[in-house]
């Protein structure tokens, strides 16, 4: 993946596209409609959860359902789908696989937003993957799963045997198709377990485990974003490429515990939950910390063409990554107990990951085929996601140290205090400017889909 522009050649807008490109863009087509779709359910959450506004919603079902769909499309359905686009643009992808998954996952992607329309209400706000009451949604649920799995089968059929070390690009995309496979070997196990109890399907046990090896894919994809930005920002990272790719692969090598978690922890078993929090909580950082550091070492000597006005989104998106996901980092050794910390801690890991995704989807635009992001929009997208996701977690932080409970909305928040409905007022203040921050990214790409110029022949 790494020496994709030397194989489209030195100017990649006047050379033929590659077959893959088309799928490429329909997978970033889909994540970035996953995104839109998750900010209209994103709005209504933060006017639920608003001071003075709870009026406007006075039932938990409607914060419940409208949080199942948020939480589904904005991280499930974005992270993997991006992930498409990673393994798309490997070379040797099996074409005919990768375009029967992108149209079983974008009709998965519709059916699961369309589910609250269509008589579905809430049954399990569990971690992970939450659920919706209604078969429309886990059909949905499982053609998107389905399609990504096909996704990544096209990349692993033809694109695996071409990975070098010296590549860490294509390692990364490598290290995050191992443990999606992980993932879904997981979630079978789980259900396999869970069905032979004969006590019925607990969504919480179900995605369990599988929840957990899903946040090393996240991760993997991050980290793979992070090195390409980078890379082509002009940020010197001071490891040679083989030590990098050793590095991504360090990164996934406890995932090589999972089948013998499930061997000997039955699934549900407060062991088996236990040493799967325990694998993701010292597991899941063995290559984020490293890289991490490398990265901060070279912003801050602050090298290449990131001075360039045309790359400040992606540079900008690159720095808002690296410190939200520490922060939600940081926030992570501070919960304690079930309250609005633990929703602080996953929002800036999460929004860590995705800042890291539209970086890397504002240089990746070019060379799919499409416009290069320019313009007011692009430049202050990056400070308007990160500043106001900033805002959100510390007054969700904030708020969890005063003993608000996560998952509620309105009356049922409990704010008495003034200083209490101070910060949930920042959380909803920040909340909605991250709100702006997404839909000025999915306009921008917008934009550069319809204004997308036309390649060029070889020659011409």
């Amino acid at each position: 993946m790494a020496d994709l522009k030397t194989a489209l050649g030195a100017n990649t807008e006047a050379v033929a596209w590659p077959p893959a490109l088309p799928l490429a863009r329909g997978w970033l087509g889909l994540g970035v409609l996953a995104l839109a779709l998750a900010g209209i359910f994103a709005i209504l959450l933060v006017l639920a959860r608003t001071p003075g506004l709870g009026w406007l919603f006075p039932t938990q079902d409607f914060f419940r359902t409208a949080l199942v769909v948020h939480v589904d499309q904005s991280i499930l359905i974005w992270f993997l789908a991006f992930a498409g686009v990673i393994w798309g643009l490997a070379p040797g992808i099996r074409l005919e696989l990768s375009r029967l998954g992108l149209a079983g996952a974008t009709l998965g992607c519709l059916l699961v937003a369309a589910s609250p329309f269509l008589g579905a209400s809430a049954r399990e706000l569990n971690n992970y993957v939450p659920v919706l009451d209604a078969p429309v949604f886990f059909w949905g649920l499982g053609l998107f799963a389905l399609g990504s799995l096909l996704q990544v089968a096209a990349y692993l059929w033809g694109a695996l045997p071409r990975i070098r070390l010296s590549d860490p690009l294509a390692v990364g995309g490598a290290t995050a198709a191992f443990a999606a496979l992980m993932a879904a070997t997981s979630l079978i196990w789980s259900w396999i377990d869970l069905t032979q109890t004969g006590a019925g399907i607990s969504y919480e046990l179900l995605f369990w485990g599988p929840g957990h090896v899903l946040q090393f894919v996240y991760t993997q994809i991050m980290l793979v974003a992070w090195l390409w930005l980078a890379r082509d920002l002009g940020y010197p990272l001071a490891l040679p490429d083989r030590w990098l790719s050793g590095v991504l692969i360090l990164g996934v090598l406890p995932l090589l515990a999972v089948p013998l978690i499930h061997t000997f922890y039955p699934t549900g078993t407060g062991e088996a939950r236990i040493a799967f929090t325990r694998l993701m909580q010292f597991g899941n950082g063995l290559a984020v910390i490293p890289l991490g550091l490398l990265l901060v070492m070279a912003l801050i000597r602050r090298r290449g063409s990131s001075r360039d006005p045309a790359r400040r989104p992606e540079a900008r998106a690159l720095a808002a990554s690296l410190t939200l996901f520490a922060a939600g980092g940081v926030l992570a050794m501070a919960i304690s107990g079930v309250n609005t910390i633990i929703p602080a801690h996953y929002h800036g890991s999460i929004v860590g990951v995705t800042l890291a995704l539209m970086g890397l989807t504002y240089q990746l635009l070019p060379t799919l085929g499409l416009a290069r992001p320019d313009g007011w929009m692009a430049r202050v997208q990056p400070w308007i996601y990160g500043g106001g996701q900033l805002l959100h977690i510390g007054g969700l932080a904030i708020s969890g140290a005063m003993g608000i409970q996560r998952k509620t909305a309105g009356a049922a928040q409990g704010l008495d205090t003034l200083s209490a409905k101070a910060a949930m007022g920042v959380m909803g203040i920040g909340g909605l400017l991250a709100v702006v921050g997404g839909i000025l990214f999915v306009l921008v790409v917008m934009k550069a889909f319809i204004a997308r110029p036309r390649p060029l022949r070889p020659g011409t």
